[in-house]
């Protein structure tokens, strides 16, 4: 098929700017620090999320996810996040098509992907006060999970917890494809928390504070974009730090 000149001019621009997509050098160990420059906004407002003094903000509002401009496989990323909110809710999203954001309307969630969840422990404080127990089906500390055509073997897709009051419940089931934390580590609303996430072959390993809580494996897509997510509360992200892995 020929090639019209302009539409051949076009081409080579267009390759040209996806080359040119991530600017930042590699550092030592070959980490990269990623900014608010190396995500799409997919379909948020102008001010759903900014940057300011390393930190990227997300004002929650409309509903949505901002995507990273390129496609990872294996990789680790760190980073750090905290609610401003009491009982807000986010997400980092993994393995990302891009069908989960083709024409996404604005106050949409990402289709697809693996999620973990960053999540306010007033989220779950909420649900015990209106339901009278504790949550059977999430938690606040740091759940991984596939959200809609993507799929996962749940690592801990049921465990048991103690409540304040020394009494234990279950969490989740035998058949779930949502795994649990192992350990309770998450801080409230102001204050900072640690991930990092470890992302090889289709399996992952979420560590909470320096120890290792939850993950997945078998995760369908093993391929895609990484996403954080809008979700209705202020949350701010910031040290994200990112390096492939073979």
């Amino acid at each position: 098929m020929r090639i019209r000149p302009a539409l051949l001019v076009s081409t080579l621009f267009s390759l040209h700017l996806i080359g040119c997509a991530s600017t930042h050098e590699v550092g030592a160990g070959g980490w990269t620090e990623l900014t608010l420059e190396d995500f799409v906004n997919v379909n948020g407002d102008t001010n759903t999320w900014t940057e300011s003094d390393g930190v990227i903000l997300c004002s929650g509002r409309p509903l949505g996810g901002a995507r990273t401009k390129q496609i990872y496989r294996n990789f680790e990323l760190t980073l750090d996040w905290r609610h401003l909110e009491h009982a807000g809710n986010s997400g980092v999203f993994l393995w990302c098509p891009e069908s989960a954001f083709t024409d996404l309307p604005p106050g949409t969630l990402p289709r697809s992907g693996i999620e973990v969840q960053v999540l306010d422990l007033g989220y779950e404080e909420n649900w015990e006060a209106s339901k009278g127990a504790p949550s059977d089906w999430f938690t606040s500390h740091g759940d991984v999970f596939p959200v809609g055509g993507s799929s996962m073997v749940a690592r801990t897709p049921t465990i048991d917890y103690v409540d304040d009051r020394g009494e234990a419940y279950t969490v989740g089931s035998p058949t779930s494809s949502r795994s649990f934390p192992t350990a309770r580590l998450v801080r409230p609303a102001g204050e900072w928390n640690h991930y990092r996430i470890v992302a090889i072959d289709g399996a992952v390993r979420l560590w909470v504070g320096g120890e290792e809580v939850n993950g997945g494996s078998q995760c369908s897509p093993s391929e895609g974009y990484l996403a954080l997510e809008a979700e209705g509360a202020r949350v701010e992200y910031r040290n994200l730090r990112l390096r492939e892995l073979p």
